[in-house]
């Protein structure tokens, strides 16, 4: 079902094939219960280094980091479509051969969330901030898209990728700081060019519209993370897909916002494994 390869950094990488031939990378870290990990618009499974989250979650569980597609160790499909991030998720979740947990951030998190309606191998599901398309509908993105395809054409890349993250991921000033300082940042800026702003432009294309009425049957317990600082659409975003889940909570961590899972790691961590603990 997967076959290891060996990655660029010299850690051991396993593949499987999405539903329409991509390989999916994922590194397998830790020992226990399996609890699958999905970034977002972010650089790839690195990401959940940041601030040691994965090193806490696999002091408790068995931790399968994704690649998402065009990220990492994954293969680049050349083109992007919104329904094959979601199958991506279900490859890695149906290649184990027990339930998951299932853990995901921003965009990872509603790609989860879809991912959540195709598969029956779910012990649970770990929602921090679910970037539903649609609920941005209140900011201004076509001036944002302007004015970062205005820098990109100046060749002012770095600052192309800060507006994203300022105008429409609304990360703090702590948090940009905490990307921007970190040494993954400069491939970070390559991967928003080659992947992210294509996968932006795909989600866009795809007219997505949430119907809370899909998930009304979706009973997997549910733990929505949000931080009290984040923007306004994305806490709508994530009670309203609280509202649609039946078997769901949320929980806020203070004094922090989007990013909270980089910027107060021990409490992210925290939340995380007493749900996860208590569905073993």
């Amino acid at each position: 079902m997967t076959e290891p390869t060996l990655s660029d950094a010299g850690t051991e990488a396993e593949t499987v094939t999405s539903a329409d031939g991509t390989e999916i990378a994922f590194e397998r870290t830790g020992r226990g219960t399996p609890l699958v990990l999905v970034h977002g618009a972010s650089i790839d499974r690195r990401y959940w280094d940041l601030s040691g989250v994965r090193e806490t979650l696999a002091e408790h569980h068995t931790v399968y980091a994704m690649d998402c597609r065009g990220h990492g160790q994954s293969e680049h499909p050349g083109e992007f479509e919104l329904e094959r991030e979601f199958e991506d998720v279900v490859a890695v979740v149906d290649s184990i051969d027990e339930p998951v947990h299932l853990l995901a951030e921003s965009g990872g998190a509603f790609h989860a969330l879809e991912a959540a309606l195709r598969t029956d191998n779910l012990r649970s599901l770990v929602l921090h901030e679910p970037a539903v398309p649609g609920f941005e509908a209140a900011l201004d993105v076509d001036e944002v898209f302007a004015t970062m395809l205005a820098l990109l054409d100046e060749g002012e890349n770095d600052r192309a990728v800060t507006v994203f993250l300022e105008e429409l991921a609304l990360l703090t000033p702590d948090e940009l700081e905490a990307l921007r300082t970190d040494p993954t940042w400069p491939a970070y800026v390559d991967t928003f060019l080659e992947t992210i702003l294509p996968k932006v432009e795909a989600e866009v294309a795809a007219g997505y519209e949430f119907d809370p009425d899909r998930f009304a049957a979706l009973t997997v317990p549910t733990l929505l993370v949000a931080g009290s600082e984040s923007g306004e659409w994305l806490l709508e975003a994530t009670d309203a897909v609280a509202d649609a889940l039946p078997n769901s909570r949320v929980v806020t961590i203070a004094g922090h916002g989007h990013e909270a899972n980089v910027t107060a790691p021990d409490r992210f961590t925290n939340e995380v494994l007493a749900f996860t603990r208590d569905r073993r």
